[in-house]
């Protein structure tokens, strides 16, 4: 009924979402200030989660399933960067400031 090739490259799609998802977890722990955990959250968390939808909607052989795993797809890589965006823009103007290793505050010297 699967093709073994399909299966597989299915496989290799969730194991590659999965680490995704890991280091995303890593870099929650790693990382020294908010904006940065949340940069790491935010991107590999998206990736991974693109790529596990990926998994499914190809092993699904079906086309509503693959549409819906589109669509997921769609949704995620659209809301993300634009909820972080928006998190990261409201830490800052409430007066959570970078940590001291950061090379470049671009808004440091402006007004709120």
């Amino acid at each position: 009924m699967f093709n073994d090739a399909l299966v597989f490259a299915s496989i290799v799609l969730v194991i590659f979402g999965a680490l995704f998802g890991l280091l995303a977890a890593i870099g929650l722990l790693r990382f020294p200030d908010f904006y940065t955990r949340m940069h790491a959250a935010s991107k590999a968390g998206a990736v991974g989660c693109g790529l596990i939808f990926a998994a499914i909607a190809m092993v699904s052989l079906d086309g509503p399933v693959a549409l819906r795993a589109g669509l997921g797809i769609g949704f995620v890589l659209l809301t993300t960067p634009l909820s972080a965006h928006l998190l990261a823009r409201a830490s800052y103007l409430t007066g959570h400031r970078p940590a001291a290793s950061t090379a470049v505050d671009e808004f440091a010297d402006t007004e709120r």
